[in-house]
């Protein structure tokens, strides 16, 4: 017996040895004794690389929230999933090019096979230090003097490696900017930053990234934005800033307030975590009022596949070099039924129904109240044909033609008829938002 043929018989038997210790103990087994059980299966059954994450789902028809652990393995895209509360396989490992790499991290939302997982652990030590041991959020936010530089500002932050998880329009009051910048009381630039970030809309996204707060900050640029443009002149400020108050964008101001997404740290300075939490409140909460105003205008939504290839930045600058307002945004991650609800004027109409559903599902979406003159006539007229095919043979120079991919990923869905456009602003930014 050859080497090779020795070693493999030892594993098959350690394998069928560790099968009927699972038999054994599975009634008296917790979940969190599972893992290291299943992640020395794993090891037994395969030297391959992996990465080990747990996984909540709520389970609408039930309503319960499931517990999976999920194994993907990078060297073919495929995944894996165990239900942990009953001790069984979900999924068997299968190929799933949807998912990538660097969408596994603590936090972050994902979708397999049209179920919504949520990221809430690593599995292991090992996917903890390969792939937490950096990762950071923060909180990044585009200023009132900026907002019609927004498309170039969200580009600069997705080609810099970071990823944009949350994100949303709002107009802060006098008295929630006061909140906001409450740190500042007693400087004697106070009042006259609480009028500035209380006279127009912002952006506010929550960014996840290696070592986030100080990546996000360097990105920045310094805080003057004459200095900016000496010091670093391909930083934020530099570009689109004015001065040391209308400096284009905000970001939280030292490493000790950075929020790790694999664990919440319980400090009174956490100046990070708490500006994220007033933007995205993790107990449910809706915090600032978005901005839209459900007159004269149309919906258009980034679908999942552009903002998953980056394209956000660059549509919402086409949105506004095309003479368009942007007066509301928001990211969004769809349910099904939330999607069957919304595409529902589509169902046994179009034949790409099913794909469509699937596409709106697939991952976070960005939601745009778009204004202007005859907003659903014109803006439908620049997003071009719904075959991007088509578009690029008869109007190359539309939305579409530009950043689409198929009749399903065409990049953006846009209201088709005048009557629905408010509805469909209104299904988002009232109905979803609360």
């Amino acid at each position: 017996m050859s080497g090779a043929q020795g070693e493999g018989c030892v594993r098959k038997e350690a394998v069928l040895l560790l099968a009927e210790c699972r038999r054994e103990a599975a009634a008296h087994i917790s979940p969190q004794a599972f893992l290291p059980l299943r992640s020395f299966e794993s090891y037994l059954m395969s030297e391959e690389d992996r990465y080990v994450f747990i996984a909540e789902w709520y389970d609408p028809n039930a309503a319960l929230q499931r517990r999976y652990q999920l194994l993907f393995y990078p060297k073919d895209g495929s995944v894996e999933m165990f239900d942990l509360k009953n001790h069984r396989v979900f999924l068997r490992r299968t190929k799933y090019d949807a998912l990538r790499k660097e969408d596994l991290f603590v936090g972050n939302k994902i979708n397999v096979f049209s179920r919504q997982l949520h990221l809430v652990d690593y599995g292991d030590q090992y996917t903890a230090r390969k792939v937490g041991s950096k990762k950071e959020k923060t909180l990044a936010m585009i200023k009132p003097d900026a907002i019609l530089k927004m498309g170039s500002i969200i580009e600069a932050i997705l080609d810099s490696g970071f990823f944009i998880t949350k994100a949303k329009m709002v107009l802060l009051s006098r008295t929630e900017a006061m909140d906001f910048y409450s740190e500042h009381q007693s400087k004697s630039f106070y009042n006259d930053l609480v009028s500035f970030m209380s006279s127009g809309p912002i952006v506010a996204m929550e960014v996840i990234g290696d070592e986030a707060v100080s990546s996000w900050r360097k990105l920045l640029g310094p805080t003057n934005c004459s200095v900016a443009r000496s010091e670093s002149p391909e930083s934020i400020r530099a570009r689109f800033g004015t001065d040391g108050t209308k400096n284009a964008a905000h970001g939280s101001d030292s490493m000790a307030s950075a929020a790790r997404p694999d664990r919440i740290v319980d400090a009174s300075v956490h100046t990070n975590k708490v500006e994220l939490e007033f933007f995205f409140p993790s107990s449910g909460g809706r915090g600032p009022k978005n901005t839209a105003t459900f007159t004269q205008c149309t919906c258009c939504i980034i679908k999942p596949h552009a903002v998953l290839e980056g394209l956000t930045g660059k549509i919402i600058n086409y949105i506004l070099d095309a003479g368009f307002d942007i007066s509301a945004m928001q990211m969004f991650t769809m349910e099904k039924a939330n999607a069957e609800e919304f595409y529902e004027v589509y169902k046994g109409v179009v034949a790409e129904y099913p794909e469509m559903l699937a596409e709106l599902c697939s991952g976070p979406c960005i939601a745009l109240e778009v204004r202007g003159t005859d907003a659903p006539k014109s803006f439908r007229e620049v997003c071009g044909p719904a075959d991007p095919d088509i578009a690029r043979h008869l109007r190359p120079r539309t939305l579409r033609a530009q950043f689409g991919k198929t009749k399903v990923k065409n990049a953006v869905h846009c209201t088709d008829l005048p009557e629905d456009a408010v509805l469909e602003v209104q299904y988002f930014f009232k109905i979803l938002d609360n």
